[in-house]
């Protein structure tokens, strides 16, 4: 793997699992793939967060929080960069580190292929460069402070669990949209008339 996997999550949840069976998603997870946290999860890094996988293997997994903005941009943790986009959280392992995914490998030239036209990290100098020329915009890119990351069979293990659904086919202009209170419910309804229910459930199930 690209990177270490030095952080063990736990899932929780308010509900007893017992009432879903296993594997409430039958998609499995591959590099590119949206995990789509169940509607109650108490872990507040994932409290309703939409990780998209970056790296999945038989090792663990490594992946991103689309949807968790920081109150940071990208010039207050790198000021020479100059650069006002928003810097998202992407999980709780090194959260001292910054990351990127993009959609500009035209432009930038350098990036792993996560899925067709979605790229992660790449040519850094470069990209300040692209920034510095207003060629590049929030719609193509996405910051991170640190990453998700599981180690071996222990997102299978969550998933087992129903901790998280899995989309596999979306459209991939979700991953840099900006409308973080929306996208859990948006890609949730996404994966079809089975699954949309959940998406109106409240975030503590004892207000039902």
């Amino acid at each position: 793997m690209s990177q270490p996997i030095c952080h063990s999550l736990l899932r929780k949840t308010l509900y007893d699992r017992s009432c879903y069976p296993p594997m409430l998603t039958p998609v499995k997870p591959q590099k590119g793939s949206l995990l789509v946290s169940e509607p109650f999860m108490l872990d507040p890094n994932f409290k309703r967060s939409v990780v998209l996988l970056t790296e999945f293997e038989e090792q663990g997994a490594i992946g991103f929080i689309l949807n968790q903005r920081s109150d940071f941009i990208v010039s207050d943790i790198l000021p020479e960069s100059n650069c006002s986009l928003p810097v998202y959280i992407g999980g709780p392992v090194a959260n001292d580190t910054l990351h990127f995914i993009h959609s500009c490998y035209d432009k930038l030239s350098s990036g792993i292929e996560i899925m067709e036209g979605v790229y992660w990290g790449g040519n850094f100098e470069a990209l300040q460069i692209l920034i510095s020329n207003n060629q590049i915009d929030s719609s193509e890119i996405k910051f991170f402070m640190g990453y998700s990351g599981w180690a071996e069979e222990q997102l299978e293990s969550e998933l087992d669990q129903n901790s998280w659904l899995v989309a596999s086919k979306y459209n991939s202009e979700v991953i840099f949209v900006e409308d973080e209170e929306n996208l859990w419910k948006e890609v949730v309804i996404g994966l079809g008339p089975k699954y949309a229910h959940i998406a109106n459930f409240p975030e503590n199930p004892q207000w039902n």
